[in-house]
């Protein structure tokens, strides 16, 4: 069904009946001129016509997009590989606003060697075509470089910039310099090894760059036994060296059977915001290639279309010429000559599902970078999981956390600590002395303080939090349930208990704890809170009960009072400190009499 709602309907619909039945590219412009989509199609006019049906344009965001297109553009192709190609090319250059976005900037570098008399091999990310061999490009840059380094202990070639023609050696217009005589190079330069001899070197190193370790190694066990077989046994010691470390680096790349030759391997795992792609080249079982990008969501797009963006990209980049693809999702991709496979089984399936590992690590890599960048994001995923973990209606964005502490009934006091966003907010900590119990009653205790919270809170206007925590099992959870009660707020609040035996979770009126897995972020979060409440809690409680043992000390002494104890305690801060006190200092303090007494008593203890 059409559109005739579109505000641009009138315009639209001559473009739309005209355009060709035939593979193409079409580009879908705003009022503004500016490109909101690329897409490449078999049928052009089926293709575009098929965005302003109401049945097929059912996503949110392709609704959108619809009502946004004001002008239509098309470029027809010959096949449809140019048409998937051409939509690569102009995805890259516009960015459309719609567009899948690959997440990936790099220039990634190759392995040169060089066009010209005994040619060089170095890195390098400028590609010059001058009939010079690049082998590449590495998505990492350390796996070329641990190439190098292999090639580099293999053979000797030269590493110098010196234009060795012919000409120029047998004019003897150079010197062998500190890579000779350190065994790195044979100096060619002075004629001591001839181009034959160096292309040999030179072709071994191409076999190892393509993935055929096997031809060189071939080659070195041939040479060490003509050596041996010609009593040169240090030069069969040298290329034994040689094949031991060849192979050894083989045993470190080889990952499944080695009749597996020139195959491709991309999988994809995602989640609502982007997917990640991994992709890797197999030559003979070993993997020489290995990349993982990143594709933002615009549209909803399915895991299939996903993957096909991912693919005609990186087979163009990276210049593969594979022609079996191991995928987990057979897409629909005109490349000719290629096969893509689906496996089940066997040592392709291993392959998949090592790619697929690759892909999972690179997210939750950039998930970790992400919260890095943006804790808020990391807040609010844990808090979203309290939320379902917990059965709140609301987010836990605001949390306080209640502990009671005494000992033996004396000096009772309670702590409470806030949590906003899962963290603490040290400044709205709170103590409480215990005013209206008496004795080791932890029940009442939670219950007194619990309701003198949140009837201040009340009064006061304040915000009330979203969960409240008690350290205790189904006693406490019930005192402070009754005080949430008695200060109107039993429905408005929510309140659990946790115990510490088994870190169980108890709910108000339900006896069957909640046992929550010991690895959550909920759990962890809550035993933070009960934790730093007791922490809270027990500091305040020593302060205390330290002031009471001050205080006794000095009210066993004849002649000072309530106020004059409080006054040295004020002035010295401690009993030690009172001891140590001069008696001139005692006097500025209490006056005269009052220091001689003091003086006394401490004298005479001593």
């Amino acid at each position: 069904m059409a559109r005739p709602e579109h505000k641009h309907w009138e315009t639209l619909q001559p473009l739309i009946r005209t355009l060709p039945s035939a593979p193409g590219v079409y580009q879908y412009y705003d009022d503004q001129g500016r490109i909101l989509y690329v897409g490449k199609a078999k049928n052009l006019k089926k293709r575009v016509s098929s965005y302003f049906n109401r049945e097929k344009s059912e996503s949110g965001k392709v609704r959108i997009m619809v009502r946004r297109i004001a002008d239509i553009r098309h470029i027809v192709v010959d096949t449809e590989l140019d048409a998937l190609l051409l939509e690569n090319n102009l995805i890259k250059k516009y960015q459309p606003r719609y567009n899948v976005m690959l997440k990936d900037d790099k220039t990634f570098p190759w392995i040169c060697i060089k066009n010209e008399p005994f040619p060089r091999i170095f890195p390098t990310r400028n590609l010059v075509r001058d009939g010079s061999k690049y082998f590449g490009p590495y998505a990492s840059v350390r796996m070329m470089n641990t190439l190098l380094e292999l090639i580099r202990q293999l053979f000797q070639y030269r590493t110098c910039r010196l234009n060795l023609t012919r000409e120029n050696i047998q004019a003897g217009k150079f010197r062998r310099c500190l890579e000779y005589h350190i065994g790195n190079c044979k100096a060619p330069c002075e004629g001591l090894q001839d181009e034959a001899d160096y292309m040999d070197t030179i072709r071994q190193v191409e076999d190892i760059l393509k993935g055929n370790l096997s031809s060189v190694m071939t080659q070195l066990k041939q040479l060490m036994k003509s050596c041996a077989e010609a009593y040169e046994f240090e030069k069969a010691a040298l290329v034994k060296e040689k094949y031991e470390l060849l192979e050894k680096f083989q045993s470190k790349s080889m990952v499944v059977s080695s009749k597996i030759h020139n195959v491709d391997v991309y999988s994809i795992v995602s989640d609502a915001e982007a997917a990640y792609v991994n992709f890797l080249k197999v030559v003979n079982g070993a993997i020489v290639q290995s990349h993982t990008v990143e594709l933002r969501k615009r549209l909803d797009e399915a895991d299939r279309d996903l993957l096909e963006v991912a693919i005609t990209e990186l087979r163009q980049r990276l210049q593969s010429n594979a022609r079996e693809v191991i995928v987990p999702l057979r897409p629909v991709l005109p490349i000719p000559e290629v096969r893509f496979v689906v496996p089940q089984k066997g040592d392709k399936k291993k392959l998949l599902e090592l790619s697929e590992r690759n892909a999972k690590y690179y997210r939750l890599e950039k998930h970790k970078q992400k919260e890095l960048v943006d804790p808020e994001r990391h807040a609010r995923r844990i808090l979203e999981k309290m939320k379902q973990d917990l059965r709140l209606k609301e987010l836990p964005d605001h949390i306080e956390c209640f502990d009671n502490s005494n000992t033996q009934g004396t000096y009772p006091v309670a702590a409470m600590v806030v949590f906003r966003q899962g963290r603490p907010s040290k400044k709205e900590y709170r103590h409480y002395n215990i005013r209206s119990v008496e004795g080791p009653n932890d029940y009442a205790s939670m219950e007194e303080v619990v309701y003198r919270r949140y009837r201040r809170l009340l009064e006061e206007g304040q915000e009330l939090p979203k969960l409240v925590v008690v350290d205790g099992g189904k006693g406490q959870l019930s005192s402070a349930a009754a005080a949430l009660e008695r200060a109107g707020l039993r429905n408005r609040v929510p309140v659990i208990g946790i115990a510490k035996r088994l870190e169980e979770i108890y709910f108000p009126g339900d006896s069957i704890p909640l046992y929550i897995d010991k690895k959550s972020e909920t759990l962890k979060v809550i035993q933070y809170m009960r934790d730093e409440a007791h922490r809270f809690g027990i500091a305040h409680h020593r302060k205390r009960r330290e002031k009471g043992s001050l205080a006794s000390v000095l009210s066993g002494i004849k002649g000072v009072g309530p106020k004059t104890a409080q006054v040295l305690l004020q002035t010295f801060k401690s009993v030690a400190g009172i001891k140590k006190a001069e008696l001139s200092e005692l006097e500025k303090a209490v006056g005269p009499a009052k220091a001689r007494i003091v003086t006394a008593f401490f004298q005479q203890k001593s």
